[in-house]
């Protein structure tokens, strides 16, 4: 039976273009997180250079860029997930773990002046830790049912989503992260900015929809929540959603055991850009 997974959230300030300051930062974030148990960090879209469309698109980096060196240690003692801009250029997710540091996810829905400077993501990404397998969202994208969904149906357990949620958004995204746990009887977690235009409430939801933990407004701050395999089959055994839904395949959910319904393409991470 699997253990207990302790994910911790960072809501954090970044310095605008100073990719290796953010860096540094986010690894000691990292290592702060791993000294109190967790194995998975999530820091917030963006963060390695801050959300300015114009500085970020100018400080896109590739995963082997020295100033990332930072995380690729933190990586070899807690799974680090933090916002970037890549090569492309695009909005992106790097996964820094045992295994090095790379792109583990390119943001699919760009909001509105985004699709000016981005390119989008062509497929779904996802980490396992301690055999939880873990999908990947930035912002926009949990907008989209859709998206939580085929992270879902792929079978996740938990749905972890970098943010910039503007001051103002607190409702939209509290609803949201809510929903997409509900939905989908999965956990959902959130790590958002402080800091310009945002004001944090980073929070962490349980299956059943209920909110599991929230960092607050205004100030930086590490969140640890605990995720609890058997709220996952608690709330799995009463809500069949994944398992009913009418239109698709017969592929088997690997989590329920249930038949699934469903179109979802099965697509690795090897393209992660439209041409």
């Amino acid at each position: 039976m699997r253990t207990p997974l302790r994910i911790a959230v960072a809501q954090a300030r970044a310095e605008p273009g100073d990719v290796l300051t953010n860096s540094r930062r986010a690894a000691a974030v990292a290592r702060a997180a791993a000294r109190r148990g967790a194995r998975v960090v999530l820091l917030p879209e963006l963060h390695l250079s801050g959300y300015d469309l114009g500085v970020a698109a100018a400080s896109a980096v590739t995963p082997d860029d020295p100033r990332l060196d930072p995380l690729r240690a933190a990586g070899r003692v807690i799974t680090v997930i933090v916002g970037a801009p890549v090569a492309g250029p695009a909005n992106a997710l790097l996964v820094a773990d045992r295994d090095g540091l790379r792109v583990g996810y390119v943001k699919q829905h760009l909001w509105h002046a985004e699709r000016q400077v981005f390119r989008p993501g062509a497929v779904s990404g996802a980490v396992t830790v301690d055999g939880w397998r873990l999908g990947l969202g930035i912002c926009y994208d949990l907008s989209f049912p859709e998206h939580a969904r085929a992270a879902a149906l792929d079978g996740v357990d938990a749905y972890l989503v970098a943010g910039a949620f503007a001051t103002g958004s607190e409702h939209r995204s509290a609803v949201y992260l809510a929903a997409r746990a509900l939905e989908n009887t999965i956990f959902t977690a959130f790590a958002n900015p402080v800091g310009g235009a945002c004001s944090g409430l980073s929070s962490v939801w349980a299956p059943d929809g209920s909110r599991l933990a929230s960092a607050g407004r205004g100030r930086e701050r590490l969140m640890i929540a605990d995720l609890d395999p058997a709220s996952l089959t608690r709330t799995r055994g009463l809500l069949h959603m994944l398992a009913e839904t009418r239109e698709g395949d017969d592929r088997v959910h690997p989590a329920t055991g249930c038949r699934l319904q469903g179109d979802v393409a099965a697509a690795g991470l090897g393209q992660l850009v439209h041409e």
